[in-house]
């Protein structure tokens, strides 16, 4: 069974993205992600009357089914780095790669929390927490772990520029704009770890020029991914009654 949302109120107003500019010291940022930040932080922020149906997880249609996708997308990634951050690899990493790990850990989390606020805001509901299921991932493996954290990222990046078509309110698609720069710096540096010099290639680059992609990635620009095509890998990494279902954005 589907937990069917509606499209709801448009969201507005000048200061849509400020919590995306607040600045946000290190020890004041604990205090901001909460419980997130803990132990237990696997079943994610957020919570609905829909939490212990079973099924799927519609993310609704309109804009505001944009912005559930987004934010499921952000629970996932959130959710990734709060792990990494408790595993054996991160514990025994440089400083270097312990830094940009935090730093990836702290954007997913305000991006994740953002959404939930603008939507919640907005007189509209958030999907609920999502449950993770991270068991094909080695946590103690430096290789698997930033192998999870590339096709994150690359996934991440495709998703935002294949949703904008969806999006028809010109301020979300500005914010969405800005939200996936910082994903494609991510899966740069990620890229830079796993392989030095290796921050972009051929997988997720039209360096071909061959229209390929439906149209969405001509020459020289990100692969852009369907929201239809995105889910399809999202859910290999989410427990059962929280894949999700993303066939009302068209």
């Amino acid at each position: 069974m589907s937990n069917i949302i509606s499209s709801g109120p448009a969201l507005q107003g000048p200061d849509l993205d400020k919590p995306l500019y607040t600045p946000i010291k290190r020890r004041s940022f604990f205090m901001y992600a909460g419980a997130t930040a803990g132990a237990t932080a696997l079943v994610l922020a957020g919570c609905s009357k829909s939490d212990s149906s079973p099924g799927t997880v519609s993310v609704g249609s309109g804009d505001v089914g944009v912005l559930n996708y987004a934010y499921a997308l952000e629970q996932l990634e959130a959710a990734f780095y709060t792990q990494v951050r408790t595993g054996s690899y991160y514990t025994n990493a440089n400083a270097a790669e312990k830094q940009i790990l935090d730093d990836l850990y702290y954007h997913e989390v305000i991006h994740r929390d953002f959404f939930k606020a603008a939507i919640t805001g907005a007189g509209a509901t958030p999907i609920k927490a999502l449950t993770p299921d991270f068991s094909k991932i080695d946590f103690t493996s430096k290789s698997s772990v930033l192998g999870a954290a590339q096709a994150f990222e690359d996934l991440g990046v495709a998703a935002y520029n294949g949703a904008g078509k969806f999006i028809t309110t010109p301020a979300y698609l500005v914010i969405a704009g800005k939200i996936v720069s910082v994903e494609a710096r991510h899966a740069a540096l990620i890229r830079d770890l796993v392989q030095e010099g290796n921050f972009v290639g051929g997988d997720v680059i039209n360096l071909s020029g061959n229209n390929n992609n439906n149209g969405l990635s001509p020459l020289s620009t990100e692969y852009s991914k369907l929201p239809s095509v995105v889910v399809a890998t999202a859910n290999t990494y989410l427990a059962d009654g929280s894949k999700l279902d993303v066939s009302g954005l068209g």
